[in-house]
């Protein structure tokens, strides 16, 4: 994945970003309802570093989420997880699970399908390597800090979604039934192409075997 470029690249692709007005949650304009869910994960607080453990640095498994402030009247919830730096014309999809219960809620550790671990059941989307599953972050060496917006929708219908809808699926239910919205960023960068996080010892750098 994109762990695996050159560092070099990375670097000379720095400027090159999606950008955090292309998400979902900035380009629905619900206005009164934007942002009237509170949206949090126990693993970490907004716009501070994901936990290696949620990262292709780790386990790669789904960080937790809780939200509240649901409207009444809502019929579902959607869940997508996009990245906003990713080097591409459009963010990089990194989950997403429809028909959520319309109500306050959470999502437990490893909610989503991963690798070695089945999930928990939801009714998910394809992310944008065309995976119902998480896809865990993986920042290009050199490309800087990515923010990983995790975003919640309340709509006021329960739409027939396909088996794995994909992005272009959810975004023309959310444009037409989206009442309320709820938005965390997490972070996660990788500086070097030849440490990664977990190869680094506490107190010092990684030391070669």
């Amino acid at each position: 994945m994109l762990e695996n470029l050159p560092e070099a690249i990375g670097q000379a692709l720095h400027g090159v970003r999606a950008g955090l007005d292309e998400i979902a949650f900035n380009t629905l304009g619900l206005r009164q309802g934007m942002a009237s869910i509170t949206l949090g994960s126990l693993a970490f607080v907004d716009h501070a570093p994901l936990p290696p453990r949620y990262t292709a640095d780790g386990e790669g498994l789904s960080p937790p989420l809780q939200w509240t402030g649901v409207p009444a009247g809502s019929a579902s919830l959607v869940l997508v997880v996009e990245d906003a730096d990713s080097p591409t014309p459009h963010p990089l999809v990194h989950a997403i699970a429809v028909g959520l219960p319309a109500q306050d809620g959470n999502l437990p550790e490893a909610a989503f399908p991963s690798a070695d671990n089945a999930g928990t059941g939801l009714h998910a989307g394809r992310n944008s390597y065309l995976q119902a599953a998480w896809l865990p972050p993986d920042p290009p060496p050199g490309h800087g800090v990515h923010r990983y917006a995790f975003q919640v929708f309340a709509l006021d219908s329960a739409p027939a979604f396909s088996a794995t809808p994909g992005r272009d699926e959810v975004m023309e239910q959310l444009r037409s039934h989206a009442v309320a919205s709820g938005l965390l960023i997490g972070t996660c960068e990788r500086p070097d192409g030849t440490i990664k996080i977990q190869d680094t010892a506490p107190g010092g750098p990684a030391v070669a075997g």
